[in-house]
This record gives structure tokens, C-alpha cells and sequence, in this order.
């Protein structure tokens, strides 16, 4: 038989022992409730480096975009790397002209997409700096890389050797005056085919020799201007579907217009 000091002890102790566990349930909630804050949230979560920029994961940065934008704790990633198809993969159509730009010499530079509403828009343009065999094009032209393959695959096989042939020298550069521009046929509601990345205008070509051949009309007694410039029209047709030049039109009259607009039935329009 216990004695009443020894009871009134043992039932302190019991009353110490459940308080003490009361308050370390009570601090367990209050630090559970703590995590489950908004502040407990990001003060918890890691933070995910892409280049310079940092994004709090469920808080992207400027200039970021969610990964999953309806998951508030998926980390984020750069638009400027955003996937241009389903999966993000070029289609194989764009990989081989790059390859082929790539093979023949063409130093050019892959851009975003351009979109500035209706048909003025390309999902996979190129930035052309120079032609095959070092011929420089000034400015760099944005185009659709067939429009730059095309272009690039004409100036090695036709204008080039000829260039050659009738000045004995080759060519240094080619100025152009528009590649890309959101536009309409000139007088019209159709859209331009430079809307579309499409259509280079050439208007002179600079020779190695520092010789200018301008794509104006030539005076009567400038026989190899006037045969380059021939080459130039019917050489081209066998790459374009359009190639219109001084002689068509007062709008041509003083720069080559080539284009790979598609007409049916394969309608080539060289004039």
C-alpha cells in the first residue's frame, strides 16, 4: 500500500507528462500549418537556374514560361526555346535544307519564328549572310530556307558562271532590296509572296573586280550586261516559279524579283 506523499508524486507526474506532450502536439500542428502558407511554400521550395535568369518553382521569372501551366509547382523554362511543332523536332523537310544550305557553303543562322498576323509569317525562317564561294549578301536576308535554297543553288550553277564567263572574275556581292516584309502585291489585297519568306529581290551585283552590274535596263551597247542579265532570267526559271525583271513592269524596272510561290499545274512566270 502506497503512502499519500507517494500517490500525490506519482500523480504530479502523470498531469507533467501529458502536458508535455500536448505542447510537442501542439508545435507539430503549428509547424505542419506553417509549411502548408503560402510563404511556407516558397520559403521551402528550390530554386532552378536556367542561364542568368532564376525562377522559384510555382513563381516563374520574366521571360519564362511553365512547363505545365495549370501545375503551380512545375519548374519553367526560356520562350525563346519554345517547340515550333508537336515535340519540339524540326520537321525532316527543314533539317535537309539546312543540311543541303550547309553542304553547298551557305552561311546562314536559324531564327524564331516570325508571326505578324495573317499571311505575313514563317515557322522556320533563315538568316542568310553569304552564298556559296564566299559571295556575301548585303543585308542578310530572311527567308524560308527552300526560298534560301533555291536562291543559294541558283547563284552557284547559273549566275556565278556565267558572271565568270562574260567578266572573267567572280562575284563579290549581291544587294539585295527585300527578303522578308509583310506586305500585298503592289495595286492589290493579295499577299506578297515576301510576306511568306518566299521572294528576294536582287537589285546590282558587285564583281570581284569591283565592277557594279546594275539590273536596270542596259544601254544598247552593253552586250555582256545584257547577256548576264538574260542568263539571269532564263536560268532562274528552272529554279523559280517566278522570276519577273526590268521589262515587265514599272514596279520591276530596276531589280530582279524571284519567288517559289506555288501555281498549279507547275505555271513557272518568267517575264
Amino acid at each position: 500500500m502506497r503512502t499519500p506523499w507517494i500517490a500525490a508524486a506519482s500523480s504530479r507526474a502523470g498531469r507533467n507528462a501529458r502536458i508535455a506532450a500536448l505542447s510537442a502536439v501542439l508545435t507539430v500542428a503549428g509547424l505542419v500549418a506553417t509549411a502548408c502558407s503560402p510563404n511556407g511554400v516558397l520559403s521551402l521550395t528550390p530554386h532552378v537556374s536556367v542561364g542568368d535568369k532564376t525562377s522559384s518553382v510555382g513563381r516563374p521569372a520574366t521571360g519564362l514560361q511553365r512547363l505545365v501551366p495549370s501545375n503551380p509547382t512545375m519548374a519553367a523554362f526560356p520562350r525563346w526555346t519554345e517547340p515550333r511543332s508537336p515535340g519540339g523536332v524540326m520537321p525532316a523537310d527543314e533539317i535537309a535544307c539546312r543540311q543541303e544550305l550547309r553542304r553547298i557553303g551557305v552561311r546562314f543562322e536559324d531564327l524564331a519564328p516570325i508571326d505578324d498576323g495573317g499571311s505575313c509569317q514563317i515557322d522556320y525562317p533563315v538568316k542568310v549572310a553569304s552564298l556559296s564561294g564566299g559571295i556575301d549578301m548585303k543585308p542578310d536576308a530572311t527567308l524560308t530556307c527552300q526560298m534560301a535554297l533555291a536562291f543559294a543553288q541558283w547563284t552557284k550553277n547559273e549566275l556565278a558562271p556565267t558572271a565568270r564567263t562574260r567578266y572573267f572574275t567572280g562575284i563579290k556581292t549581291i544587294h539585295q532590296g527585300s527578303s522578308y516584309s509583310c506586305r500585298n502585291i503592289a495595286g492589290t489585297r493579295t499577299a506578297s509572296e515576301h510576306s511568306k519568306g518566299n521572294a528576294l529581290d536582287v537589285m546590282r551585283i558587285e564583281l570581284n573586280s569591283g565592277r557594279d552590274i546594275d539590273v536596270r535596263r542596259p544601254g544598247i551597247f552593253m552586250f555582256r550586261q545584257k547577256n548576264l542579265l538574260n542568263n539571269v532570267r532564263q536560268g532562274g526559271c528552272e529554279y523559280f516559279s517566278t522570276v519577273l525583271g526590268p521589262g515587265y513592269n514599272a514596279d520591276h524596272a530596276d531589280h530582279f524579283h524571284f519567288d517559289i510561290k506555288e501555281r498549279r499545274n507547275g505555271y513557272v512566270a518568267c517575264r
